[in-house]
């Protein structure tokens, strides 16, 4: 079998590794910075963190189950712990020696069933032939900054940019957006800004990270209870630990619980209520230092931040490859292709809940069916069928997420658990694979 390309060593790169090694695929992985941890190593030239991040669920509903964390991390790690943890599980599996790093990619092009991948490092470039691709590059790193309406004369940026509250220092700071990312960024400000606004033109809805001394995220049970119910008794949670989102002055969701991501961040609430940010509409013109907003209103500000999201970017390979409709690549379960067997959009998923463990569960069905495909199993053909005829189904669970860039690839984490479940079982019964464990891995073959 010629080996796998794996791109990126964030989490989803390294599951990948993972479980393409322990199924005997023969992989080479490349990444741009010097180690691995990806968007939680604050120094990749890719990372979007900040000083300040946490992990936004609890380490416990978020580890690789084969992997836990210690239990000296905390409930909701600092970001330099999960760039620890990722460098461990590293470790452990022997995953290092797949990776080549300090090394760009920058082409991946198809010819007949094969990839050839054009890579730079330290400022040589080569391409290599590959029997198959996986993209794991990350979905928060290319930002998305739409146009302000007017020219703004002071500084303006973008969350993908902040990194530590020490450029808020006596300014007046309008921010724009509340994604999680957003409301951290709000809180960091209000200790060392002048004043801080916050503009938004669709309501939130924000659920605290603790409950009774425990992990929200972690209070589910083992009771899968059907998705209204469990959109209807988050809401109330919400609505009897922090009130409603019109209390504090903040628009009221025009939509269900999930149908777009809540905010895990009681704090805003704390210091909106406390008049320490202050809530605006949504922006109408821009001219100078001075903004106003749809209601008439307007104030100066010194610097504007942009929590807008980020968008998906996969610069190195063309949009043609990837069955791109409108916001999003269109994937079954958001992984495969319905044409090539041999390319797979890697964690390029999100949903509340899923964690780790979930892009895991990802990562080892596509490694079985990649053994079994190559093995000519009955349970790939079989799959193979189904990614073809189902391309656009991601598991939403019948979810109505917004139609929004940033919720084109959310699924509803019990339905897509469940499909990815189906396949493996299929997979494995059909003939199954033992974990070897085997970490031999062949040379790609080099064309220049």
């Amino acid at each position: 079998m010629k080996p796998f390309a794996v791109i990126g060593a964030g989490p989803m790169g390294l599951c990948s590794v993972r479980n393409l090694v322990k199924h005997g695929i023969p992989c080479t992985a490349f990444e741009i910075h010097s180690d691995v941890g990806g968007l939680w190593d604050i120094d990749s030239p890719t990372s979007t963190m900040y000083k300040s991040a946490h992990l936004i669920s609890s380490k416990r509903m978020t580890e690789f189950a084969e992997f836990p964390m210690s239990d000296e991390v905390a409930l909701f790690p600092h970001h330099s712990e999960m760039r620890d943890y990722f460098r461990a599980y590293a470790q452990k599996f022997d995953l290092y020696r797949h990776y080549e790093f300090e090394t760009e990619v920058l082409h991946c092009e198809r010819v007949g069933e094969d990839w050839h991948i054009t890579t730079r490092h330290k400022g040589e470039e080569q391409t290599r032939v590959f029997g198959g691709l996986l993209i794991a590059n990350g979905t928060l790193h290319h930002p998305n900054m739409p146009t302000l309406p007017g020219e703004f004369a002071g500084e303006l940026l973008h969350s993908s940019d902040y990194r530590d509250a020490s450029v808020f220092e006596g300014k007046r700071v309008l921010l724009v957006g509340c994604g999680n990312s957003g409301a951290d960024i709000a809180v960091d400000a209000v200790h060392r800004a002048a004043s801080v606004d916050i503009s938004l033109r669709r309501g939130y809805y924000f659920l605290p990270k603790f409950i009774g001394g425990k992990a929200t995220d972690a209070l589910g049970g083992k009771i899968k209870l059907p998705r209204f119910i469990q959109q209807r008794i988050s809401a109330r949670i919400s609505k009897l630990m922090l009130g409603t989102p019109e209390q504090y002055g903040l628009p009221k969701p025009d939509y269900k619980m999930f149908e777009s991501h809540p905010v895990i961040n009681s704090l805003i609430l704390h210091h909106i209520g406390h008049g320490d940010i202050r809530v605006c509409k949504d922006l109408s013109e821009v001219e100078g230092h001075k903004v106003t907003f749809t209601d008439g209103s307007s104030a100066e500000y010194d610097m504007i931040l942009m929590a807008t999201g980020y968008k998906l970017h996969y610069p190195f390979i063309d949009r043609a490859h990837l069955n791109w409709h409108e916001f999003a690549p269109r994937m079954y379960l958001n992984v495969f292709h319905p044409e090539y067997d041999n390319l797979f959009l890697m964690g390029m998923v999100e949903a509340a809940g899923l964690g780790w463990e979930g892009r895991n569960r990802q990562a080892e069905m596509v490694a079985l069916y990649i053994k079994q495909l190559a093995g000519g199993a009955a349970s790939a053909g079989r799959l193979k069928q189904v990614k073809r005829a189902e391309a656009g189904n991601r598991a939403d669970g019948g979810m109505q997420y917004l139609k929004l860039e940033r919720m084109a690839y959310y699924v509803h984490k019990d339905s897509y658990l469940k499909a990815l479940a189906g396949h493996t079982r299929d997979l494995l019964k059909d003939c199954p694979v033992a974990d070897t464990d085997d970490f031999s891995a062949n040379p790609a073959v080099a064309t220049r």
